[in-house]
């Protein structure tokens, strides 16, 4: 088995996968970077991040409270108050967002650049081609499609010697 395929690589992989179902979606990084600032209500959280729906706060922070980066605590108030801050494993995940957010800050240009480069690569090649838009799909219709590839016509003509 090679370097690069061992059964160690794989665990990794795994785990990886694991922690970016969790992070990497829209709102996990923002959160957690907010709460990496210090503890939080609920309702901070919300004014803090731009576009999120209550819905998906409590989903987001339910999760990351379920894997153990969130902490929550209610008190009883009237009305209830509930704060939540990062754990220790949430304060370690600070380190490889604030690289992410550097990286991203140093390279959104670039990578704005490669987006622009590519589609209009893209574009150049379906006018080329004599399409418009996003080039069609190629092999076999999708199921449920109807399929209008033509078939030659058939000859009358014998397949063989004989016939």
């Amino acid at each position: 088995m090679s370097p690069r395929h061992n059964g160690g690589s794989h665990d990794r992989c795994l785990a990886t996968r694991d922690v970016l179902n969790r992070v990497g979606d829209k709102w996990s990084v923002l959160i957690v970077a907010l709460l990496g600032e210090g503890r939080h209500r609920f309702s901070e959280l919300r004014r803090s991040i731009e576009g999120i729906s209550q819905r998906m706060l409590t989903l987001t922070l339910r999760g990351l409270e379920r894997d153990g980066l969130v902490t929550r605590t209610v008190y009883a108030t009237v009305p209830p108050r509930v704060d939540y801050e990062l754990t220790e494993l949430g304060q370690t995940l600070l380190v490889p967002i604030d690289a992410l957010a550097d990286w991203a800050e140093k390279n959104r240009a670039v990578v704005q650049g490669a987006r622009e480069a590519f589609d209009a690569a893209e574009a150049r090649r379906a006018r080329a081609n004599g399409k418009h838009g996003v080039p069609a799909a190629k092999g076999k219709p999708r199921r449920g499609a109807r399929d209008t590839r033509r078939l030659a016509p058939r000859s009358n003509a014998p397949d063989g010697p004989g016939e």
